[in-house]
């Protein structure tokens, strides 16, 4: 992303965006006729979509619980949050601690207005309306550095996102992961997963089909190496890099992804 560029604070109907296409699969009202057709055009080629975004969701919600329980992370900052819906990052955490503290970053308007609305009796809560590349604007934001002490341990949260931005040497997947990295104390962790594909054709069809429909808004589907690749120098912890609907289930009759044309493939590292 440009240096200092201007993001949009109008919110256009017209056109689909990844958050509000979430936000219908998982059941949500904040979409439009837009989101709903690319969705209905998307589950004709990979007709598991709906059932891969909840059952991301619920890993998300699992690695939130078993950091603040486990590991007694009190802060998080997630990027890429998307529209608010049951379960937030910050109700997870919170219910475990009243006083952990979440920041939200997403670069779509109507998540900040949604979010903030919502936040709004929340002290121990934020949402910030960045593109998750601008690095060095989100952790100076006085969200932020309200919130966050970057001197102690924190989670750092690309849930689902890293497919929504291209490949670059500054501003790809790989590089924000590295950057953001320099940030944090030692004994923080990074969740990363993102939308992977063995077969060429499905990786294909998506990435083209999703950067039409938002207009430019849009990654690539990559392969499980590329998302090892952020991982490197971390200490993954187990299960290791999955499906992430078999990362560490709640029970073993838990849901799981039943057909493989894509999957969310990643998982929770810890900074030695």
């Amino acid at each position: 992303m440009e240096p200092g560029k201007q993001l949009s604070t109008s919110i256009d109907a017209a056109i689909p965006t990844a958050a509000r296409m979430y936000d219908y699969y998982l059941g949500g009202k904040d979409n439009y006729a837009s989101d709903r057709a690319a969705c209905e055009e998307l589950d004709k080629v990979v007709p598991s979509t709906r059932a891969l975004a909840l059952n991301n969701r619920r890993f998300l919600q699992r690695a939130v619980r078993t950091l603040a329980e486990d590991y007694g992370i009190r802060q998080f900052l997630d990027h890429g949050s998307g529209l608010p819906t049951q379960n937030n990052v910050h109700q997870v955490a919170q219910s475990i601690d009243p006083s952990s503290r979440v920041v939200y970053v997403d670069n779509d308007p109507m998540v900040l207005v949604h979010g903030r609305a919502l936040l709004d009796q929340n002290d121990n809560t934020a949402v910030i309306h960045a593109d998750m590349r601008e690095t060095g604007a989100i952790f100076s934001h006085p969200d932020t550095e309200r919130l966050i002490d970057f001197s102690q341990p924190v989670a750092v949260l690309f849930n689902s996102v890293f497919h929504c931005i291209p490949d670059s040497d500054t501003d790809g997947p790989l590089a924000v992961a590295r950057r953001v990295r320099e940030h944090l104390a030692p004994g923080s962790f990074m969740l990363m997963c993102q939308l992977v594909s063995e077969d060429p054709k499905v990786r294909e069809f998506v990435t083209d089909f999703m950067d039409q429909a938002t207009q430019g808004h849009w990654g690539r589907v990559r392969e499980e190496k590329d998302v090892a690749a952020y991982f490197e120098g971390l200490e993954i912890l187990e299960p290791g890099l999955v499906e992430v609907s078999t990362w560490r289930p709640d029970t073993e009759v838990a849901p799981r992804q039943l057909t493989q044309e894509w999957i969310e493939f990643g998982g929770v590292a810890r900074l030695p």
